[in-house]
């Protein structure tokens, strides 16, 4: 039997199966699947499209980032992003345009933190910004 290596894949989908109280059949209706596809990838025979991932993941009511992690799609520092984003969404409290601005404020967050870690990452890099905190000098 040829693994795709996507044991860990297939392992980890059944798991969520059971979890949730689903038969391979339920699931492969309720994520648009046939079963003996389904059955292939819990198997570790198929690696499933990100598509398909998507599909049984909202069918399993759980992150399509973890499947992706999990297929090998997405690394764990790009899931860590895509899962705050998508609380962010799917947060009812607060409306279309809040999301927004505060996926705006995060996004600059990180783009500040990330500027930052370059600078002091940087050989001979002050930690402060380009001496704008300087005493004057009389």
């Amino acid at each position: 039997m040829a693994s795709l290596n996507v044991g860990n894949l297939g392992e980890y989908l059944r798991e969520q199966r059971r979890n949730a109280q689903l038969s391979l059949r339920q699931l492969a209706d309720a994520a648009g699947v046939s079963n003996p596809y389904l059955s292939q990838i819990e198997r570790g025979l198929r690696k499933p499209s990100a598509d398909i991932l998507q599909q049984l993941a909202k069918a399993l009511r759980i992150s399509a980032e973890t499947l992706y992690v999990q297929a090998g799609i997405l690394d764990e520092k790009d899931r860590d992003e895509l899962e705050t984003r998508a609380v962010i969404l799917a947060d009812p409290s607060i409306n279309e345009r809040q999301k927004q601005v505060l996926l705006q404020i995060y996004e600059s967050f990180r783009k500040e933190n990330a500027t930052e870690s370059a600078a002091e990452d940087a050989p001979g890099a002050d930690s402060g910004s380009a001496g704008s905190e300087a005493p004057p000098s009389h």
